[in-house]
């Protein structure tokens, strides 16, 4: 079966990484599905509209602590 074939959703880890997962398989560690399902190329459409920010989420945290100072 081809990729476009598939159900796809969108999953996010813990540093607020986004990529697209196949519907039928199991979750690697450390990723979690956000809600968005659909084509593959929805899922990606869907992140681009969403992660505007590609730093991962501790490098955002470390960067703000820092100019406050």
């Amino acid at each position: 079966m081809s990729d476009d074939q598939h159900e796809h959703i969108v999953v996010r880890n813990d540093e607020e990484q986004y990529s697209v997962w196949q519907a039928d398989r199991a979750l690697p560690a450390g990723w979690h599905a956000e809600g968005k399902r659909g084509t593959r190329e929805e899922c990606l459409a869907h992140i681009d509209e969403i992660w505007t920010d590609m730093r991962p989420r501790s490098l955002r945290e470390r960067m703000a602590q820092n100019a406050r100072g």
